[in-house]
């Protein structure tokens, strides 16, 4: 009965995907960047790249393989921005938030006294509401005018990091921030469609396209990292790799904050636990 429903499914789909088409696809997807496509993923992949083959005006996976291969100049960024996922919010997983103003920014501001520098970095940070969370967090901080405090925001898609260099987004998106902080940080458009993020904010962050996989230009080092549900896609071989480059960017007691469903859990010895997937560098 489901070999049966799952076939009926397949002939009534737009575009023809065979096995080997998803097989190729998986295969493209980790050797670009790495990320894992597992069987449980089938129903995405078409959904993302059937996208692309109408933009395209294609009628088939198999000719849009072809047309990956002989464009791969161009349509190898189209074709993982289709793939990642972005899902994002402002002040998402707020306890790191809470903990960045009550506990970490205080000591920072003590230990970094003497440089006075603070460095950030929000690896993965998809449209920017993350990045711009932490610029919010700063500026309630009340660090002094002569701080040099700078941000780094980089994600492998993109479209995104365009939009987070816009800091556009839609009205709703502010909906659960209280109306002190939306007063303060942003301004709306004409039709309260659309809201922006404040110069002030957006003049704290570069935003630059980076695939985690590669050679990373900055030198760091970073006081305190953000990669949060972005190491779900990997391995954990490149998870394992991943996490030993980001302890290299950070100093002994520097933080790095994951994501909820994310752990070191022998995947890394470099980090000790502070709890809620705060981690501080110990080696």
């Amino acid at each position: 009965m489901t070999s049966i429903t799952s076939a009926t499914a397949a002939e009534q789909r737009e575009f023809l995907m065979t096995s080997a088409d998803f097989d190729e696809i998986s295969k493209l997807a980790m050797d670009f960047s790495g990320i894992v496509l597992a069987e449980h993923k089938r129903d995405m992949v078409y959904s993302r790249i059937a996208r692309r083959i109408r933009e395209l005006k294609l009628t088939t996976f198999r000719e849009y393989l072809t047309y990956l291969k002989n464009n791969h100049a161009q349509e190898a960024s189209e074709f993982i921005n289709a793939l990642t996922t972005n899902l994002t919010s402002f002040f998402r997983e707020n306890h790191h938030f809470e903990f960045l103003q009550d506990e970490l920014l205080p000591a920072l501001r003590f230990a970094n006294k003497s440089t006075k520098r603070l460095r950030i970095w929000s690896a993965g940070c998809s449209i920017g509401q993350e990045v711009y969370s932490i610029a919010m967090t700063l500026k309630r901080a009340g660090f002094p005018s002569d701080w040099d405090i700078k941000l780094l925001a980089t994600d492998l898609d993109s479209n995104v990091v365009e939009t987070g260099k816009s800091g556009i987004y839609p009205a709703s998106h502010i909906d659960s921030i209280d109306d002190e902080t939306v007063k303060r940080f942003f301004r709306q458009s004409g039709d309260h469609r659309s809201v922006q993020v404040k110069d002030e904010l957006r003049q704290m962050v570069t935003f630059k396209r980076l695939n985690l996989l590669e050679n990373w230009p900055m030198k760091g080092p970073f006081d305190i990292i953000f990669c949060r549900n972005v190491v779900i896609y990997f391995n954990k071989e490149t998870q394992r790799v991943l996490f030993d480059r980001y302890a290299d960017m950070l100093p002994v007691g520097g933080h790095l904050f994951i994501g909820h469903s994310e752990n070191l859990n022998g995947i890394s010895d470099r980090f000790e636990s502070l709890g809620n997937t705060i981690y501080r560098k110990i080696k």
